[in-house]
């Protein structure tokens, strides 16, 4: 193995040091060579303690961020590699982190990946969500090998159900392993500050990475235009930037120094450091943005006064009278039906589950009886809840809403692509609003901090009735064999 043996992200985040990363995007075509340089470029940047390699960011193709990564490493700066799920199933991520292993690359940015924006006769994976993928990533480390886990939040939601699914989102992630957060790109202080105290509340000592990037017309109008999974601008500060597109400089003094406020604010709030998008290939800018920051850090509070031109409205968690009004009115109908069904379902060392073990033993010898229970099976759940038969059914912990109907196959909460309660992919609501708001009417959100183990897929297209009687299915706190 060749080990890279100093960590400068890891070693900042130890010593307390604010920590810059700066993003590093391998677009298809992209030569190695050219990265090699720009990082060494970035490397004599004090404050920079890794360049991030992004892997189909946005959703475009891009090319194998691990020899990038390699190649930056050799330069002497820091590699943190994305890990995304787009693609690869759950042995295809093993291949990935062996990969990284073998290089000594120590740093993951474990993510469930946007949906790609190019049409392909090809679906995506998606075997594994975010959490899941952190827990994966966590286990190689416990057999050994020192992973040094980021993983992603949006506290830049509009709508209750949005901003807490994210946030014990977080949580489950932080359970799993994680060992650093980076948020969206986001531009709203109060949405920052949210989460600095949501994180010192549930998830204490967590380092925060708060993702920035200079304001040009071009990004706020891309933003506006939704052409960014789950970031937004507000319209206020969408009208400012277009004010200062103005200048003979295109408005692009006003958008560093709008950055560096920023920057500012987030040491203020106790961010351990930045996650820099857009200035790569501007190392000298970057010294000079992070240089005005650091004069600004002693007026940070000025500075967050001077950026409550990017505040949205929608729910604040720790405001008084924040709007908690769900998206929508669910029917919620079927959830109580079968919750209280639930209660006297017959669980493993009941007698009553021993006695349908043997009944379900002795069926799977008759084809006819298997075959007719999954028809049964089908006709009760397909047109109650969107069945998609993976086999391993878990309505039970998210509250009988169907995780796999997401596009994405989220079974421990909503990615952090949807927009006002919009699935990313699809022109329909997000499933987990509908998760969030049962929970909530039934008193039970915090239910929704069980983590929900991958599914074995091997089990698609059989009875999930059978394979919960035979123990063959993967559900949550049940070791699979």
């Amino acid at each position: 193995m060749n080990r890279i043996t100093v960590n400068r992200l890891r070693q900042r985040l130890v010593r307390g040091e604010f920590a810059v990363l700066v993003e590093l995007t391998p677009a298809r075509g992209s030569r190695i060579a050219d990265h090699a340089r720009t990082a060494a470029a970035l490397a004599a940047v004090p404050q920079v303690a890794s360049a991030s390699i992004t892997s189909n960011a946005g959703g475009h193709p891009g090319e194998d961020p691990i020899p990038v990564a390699r190649a930056v490493a050799d330069v002497g700066l820091t590699p943190n590699v994305h890990l995304t799920c787009v693609w690869m199933d759950r042995r295809g991520l093993a291949r990935e982190l062996d990969r990284l292993q073998a290089l000594g690359l120590e740093n993951v940015f474990a993510m469930t990946g946007d949906w790609p924006v190019e049409r392909t006769t090809v679906r995506p994976r998606f075997d594994l969500d975010s959490v899941q993928l952190t827990a994966m990533i966590a286990e190689r480390r416990a057999a050994g090998f020192p992973f040094h886990i980021a993983v992603a939040v949006s506290p830049f939601k509009h709508t209750e159900a949005e901003t807490l699914l994210q946030y014990v989102k977080l949580e489950k992630k932080r359970a799993a392993g994680a060992d650093l957060v980076i948020t969206q790109l986001g531009y709203d202080v109060a949405k920052f500050a949210e989460l600095a105290r949501y994180r010192d509340e549930h998830c204490p000592g967590l380092p925060l990475i708060g993702c920035v990037a200079v304001l040009t017309r071009r990004v706020a109008e891309k933003l506006a235009a939704g052409e960014l999974a789950g970031c937004t601008i507000a319209p206020a500060l969408l009208a400012a930037v277009r004010r200062e597109s103005g200048a003979p400089d295109g408005g692009h003094a006003a958008a560093l120094e709008r950055t560096a406020q920023l920057i500012a604010v987030l040491r203020g709030l106790g961010y351990a450091g930045v996650y820099v998008v857009g200035l790569t290939r501007r190392p000298r800018e970057l010294v000079q943005l992070l240089a005005r920051a650091e004069a600004l850090a002693p007026h940070w509070k000025h500075a967050a006064d001077a950026l409550s031109i990017g505040r949205h409205e929608g729910f604040r968690l720790y405001e008084p009278g924040a709007p908690g009004r769900p998206w929508w009115r669910f029917p919620l109908v079927r959830q109580r039906v079968f919750r209280a069904l639930s209660r006297v379902a017959p669980t493993p060392g009941t007698r009553l589950h021993a006695l349908l073990r043997r009944v379900a033993t002795a069926m799977v010898r008759r084809p006819g009886l298997v075959t007719l229970t999954r028809t049964v099976e089908q006709a009760i759940k397909i047109p109650l809840f969107g069945c998609k038969e993976c086999g391993n059914c878990v309505l039970s912990y998210t509250e009988y809403v169907c995780p796999m109907t997401c596009p994405k196959d989220q079974r421990n909460g909503a990615c952090g692509g949807s927009m006002d309660g919009w699935c990313e992919v699809e022109r329909k609501a997000c499933v987990w609003i509908e998760v969030y708001e049962s929970a909530k009417r039934a008193g039970r959100p915090d239910a929704l901090r069980v983590y929900v183990p991958p599914p074995d897929r091997s089990l698609s297209a059989t009875s999930s009735w059978l394979n919960y009687f035979l123990g063959r299915d993967i559900r949550p706190g049940v070791p699979h064999a």
